[in-house]
């Protein structure tokens, strides 16, 4: 019958059918369709869809789609020749009466003539039951890849390799290839040091260097969560466990970290019953929920970590002696600040460019400030310098941190420690006598004036750093600046 189409209508009368039947089949369906010329400009749209966006036809005909729909892709679709099916397409806020029919699932096309010249294009807008649950499906599915985006991003920058620990003073390099060691095994790893040491960040390294990278690094701060609900935080419970659980349960965090690791910070802060729980864990690679019958079997690597004694924990009777062996399979000690005052200056630049990448300025920081940083014993460790520098920052005139920018004990220190040091001046004549002068053939032969003078100073620099054995006391006695006794030590050292 399509062959013959042509034998009961003359060629204007067909054209005349056609275009009345295109008329009732959009006014009679059920979905929105609307049709745009070669430049955009919308010809003709459906009472279904105007009512969707909320809009009288005769004022959304004669107008480019993109005053209609901001984000239309029908100009695309004509110059590029594609046609696409059931997509999911997001209007723009503000544009369709009900905020909540945000998303909608289309169908576009272009229309060629018979020169093939494209000539305008048609979009169809599902609004049946079946299409409409098709695209409640295909949102849900886009908002758990959105979550997924959003938690991969996460992820990806709470990774960290032996890079992203800043220092390069001896103490600080061999506490990196220990971590680097840890990460080859699957053994307890248990972290000790002061608070501010940075012993997450190792823990993360260790994670993230090892086999169990791309498996979840699950952190509890035991100190942090209250007694009474440190068991369902850990082991999670079953549904109506106790009052107030939620329905279907809940997954503890140790099952939350099965296959990866999960790191257990404070650990010296945990009550005596959960250390026991912690142990059977270590034992028999299995978790009790929370009103749970039976054991779910677990693969988790724990790293622990704890700023507290735990040897003198064991003798009071407040840290389980067996599951301190169990968590110290490998040790890594962190030290303190004050102990690798040569990485403070790297420290300090490091945070100022963050921030400076952060809020987009340039800020700088004088040297005095630096000096006296050096010069600081820091109890809170990295953390605590952090800080300070934070709280200088937001303070300075968005040019340079000077002295003025700092708490009132760095200022006081910092005049104090530059009067010790004109004082202990006149002291280093000692050590540069232990250095034997050279004579004129010897400055020859060496084969220039400055090259012998850093041969000299590479000698007393070495030997005052051997004989105090302490970045700072060597550099008070030769009347330098910390940094800059710092700066040459590195350099001759290397």
């Amino acid at each position: 019958m399509g062959h013959n189409k042509g034998r009961f209508l003359g060629a204007n009368m067909e054209k005349e059918f056609y275009a009345r039947v295109f008329e009732e089949v959009l006014r009679l369906t059920n979905d929105g369709f609307i049709v745009v010329d070669a430049n955009a400009i919308v010809i003709d749209i459906n009472d279904s869809y105007s009512s969707f966006l909320g809009r009288k036809k005769e004022d959304i005909v004669g107008r480019p789609i993109t005053d209609i729909i901001p984000n239309s892709k029908m100009a695309d679709i004509m110059m590029n020749e594609y046609t696409e099916e059931l997509v999911l397409h997001k209007y723009q806020t503000g544009y369709v009466k009900d905020s909540s029919n945000d998303f909608v699932l289309v169908s576009r096309t272009y229309v060629k003539d018979s020169n093939g010249n494209t000539i305008g294009g048609v979009a169809q807008v599902h609004f049946r039951e079946q299409s409409v649950n098709t695209a409640r499906r295909m949102i849900k599915e886009y908002n758990e890849l959105e979550f997924l985006r959003e938690q991969y991003q996460i992820f990806s920058e709470s990774q960290l390799g032996v890079k992203d620990i800043i220092g390069k003073s001896d103490v600080i390099l061999n506490k990196k290839r220990e971590a680097i060691q840890a990460s080859k095994t699957n053994f307890p790893v248990l972290i000790t040091g002061e608070s501010g040491t940075g012993k997450e960040v190792f823990a993360r390294i260790i994670h993230y260097s090892g086999i169990r990278r791309n498996k979840p690094f699950i952190c509890v701060n035991c100190a942090a969560i209250p007694s009474e609900l440190l068991e369902s935080e850990l082991f999670g419970y079953e549904e109506g466990a106790f009052t107030g659980a939620k329905k279907g349960g809940r997954k503890g965090k140790f099952m939350q970290a099965d296959g990866g690791t999960i790191f257990l910070d404070e650990i010296g802060d945990m009550p005596l019953l959960m250390q026991a729980k912690i142990l059977r864990i270590l034992q028999e690679k299995e978790v009790d929920t929370v009103g749970g019958n039976n054991p779910i079997p677990i693969d988790v690597r724990i790293i622990s970590a704890t700023r507290r004694n735990l040897e003198q924990m064991i003798i009071d009777g407040t840290f389980r002696e067996d599951l301190y062996y169990r968590l110290n399979v490998i040790n890594l000690h962190l030290p303190p600040l004050r102990s690798r005052v040569e990485d403070i200056p790297l420290l300090v630049q490091y945070f100022i460019n963050r921030l400076n990448t952060e809020y987009k300025l340039n800020v700088e920081i004088d040297k005095k400030v630096l000096e006296a940083f050096c010069c600081h014993v820091w109890n809170g460790n990295v953390r605590e310098l952090e800080n300070v520098i934070k709280g200088a920052y937001a303070v300075c005139d968005g040019l340079e941190i000077v002295l003025s920018d700092l708490p009132v004990k760095f200022e006081a220190f910092m005049n104090d420690g530059l009067n010790k040091n004109r004082d202990i001046t006149n002291n280093k004549d000692k050590i540069i006598q232990d250095i034997e002068l050279g004579s004129v053939e010897e400055v020859h032969s060496i084969g220039s004036m400055k090259k012998y003078l850093m041969e000299k100073e590479k000698e007393i620099i070495i030997s005052a750093y051997n004989r105090f054995n302490s970045v700072r006391k060597a550099a008070g006695y030769l009347g330098m600046s910390v940094p800059t006794f710092v700066r040459k030590w590195q350099m001759y050292r290397d």
